[in-house]
């Protein structure tokens, strides 16, 4: 497995450098036999971490269909994604849902909940509804303790994740003090690690400084991102958080800069975040991850449930 130990990463005694990309659509293109192949050809590539996506709820090609009750089809696909990984030797971010509407994300927990009676006013309620928190738990136990149909290994002993992150972007409009939010990150981190203490965990936010670092809000790209309902600094002291990451789009943010101005301000951003969080801090140019896949051209008998480039650029 990955650790941390101070502010390298190390498997056993070795250190681990990462040479790293995001490909978030590995399992939705394993699901159809004519591509595949794409998975197995990303990683003969030669890098050594990938960030994907263990989730697609409700839609097209959904792993989860409906609260617990998952595709089989598209299970076997991640674990064909995992088995590929493993025989490449690549290690695995696995990101557990969607902050954004995109493959079903927190808004479809919520249309879920809403369409089983409750009262809910706002995909925010993700965050805080008993219910819609009950639903996200179980996913993660499913996906946690899901055994891999290729390997025989089960999901949390598989050396093959890198880390899990709790969600991709995470924010919390309707709480700009970050309460909400930092409530919601305590709790699920705890639920994450009793059930498997040894992987390490991520938030998966942006990177946006909030209310308790108000000297460092002006590094924030926007003075919009310090009112998202996320904060950096706070977020990832969080008792199972083991390391930090930053999404940048300076291509976004500072749309008329030149590529070296671009690059010049993510090294700041690195360099002024790394030294002040107790955790590993690394750095993703990565994409936005509400794009979709090109749509292209035997069930396992196991159950789970209830069943029926852009590129990264590297690591600071």
């Amino acid at each position: 497995m990955v650790k941390t130990r101070g502010s390298q990463f190390v498997v056993g005694d070795q250190p681990l450098y990462v040479n790293g990309f995001n490909a978030y659509w590995l399992m939705i293109l394993a699901v159809d036999p004519s591509t595949r192949a794409k998975v197995t050809e990303v990683f003969q590539v030669g890098l050594t971490v990938c960030r994907t996506w263990d989730f697609n709820d409700g839609g097209w090609r959904a792993l989860q269909k409906s609260p617990g009750v998952y595709d089989e089809n598209v299970f076997k696909a991640l674990d064909f994604v995992v088995s590929e990984a493993r025989k490449y030797r690549i290690r695995l971010i696995l990101s557990l849902i969607n902050n954004w509407d995109g493959y079903g994300g927190k808004a479809q927990y919520v249309k879920w909940a809403r369409d089983a009676g409750l009262n809910l006013t706002s995909d925010d309620d993700f965050f805080s509804d008993q219910t819609v928190k009950g639903y996200f738990k179980n996913h993660v136990n499913n996906m946690l303790t899901g055994v891999n149909t290729y390997t025989n290994v089960m999901y949390k002993d598989d050396p093959t994740t890198f880390a899990w992150e709790l969600m991709n972007e995470l924010r919390c409009m309707s709480d700009p003090t970050g309460n909400k939010l930092q409530a919601w990150i305590q709790e699920m981190a705890f639920h994450v690690k009793s059930i498997d203490p040894d992987h390490l965990l991520e938030v998966g936010a942006e990177g946006f400084y909030g209310p308790s670092s108000p000297a460092r809000l002006q590094a924030n790209p926007n003075t919009y991102a310090g009112q998202v309902g996320t904060d950096f600094i706070r977020n990832h002291r969080v008792l199972g958080i083991d390391f930090a990451s930053v999404h940048i789009y300076p291509d976004t943010w500072m749309s008329g800069a030149t590529v070296e101005a671009q690059l010049s301000s993510c090294r700041r951003g690195c360099t002024r975040t790394s030294p002040t969080l107790r955790s590993r801090s690394a750095c993703r140019w990565c994409s936005r991850s509400s794009e979709s896949p090109p749509r292209p051209g035997a069930p396992s008998t196991r159950r789970r449930g209830t069943s029926s480039y852009r590129r990264c650029t590297g690591y600071s």
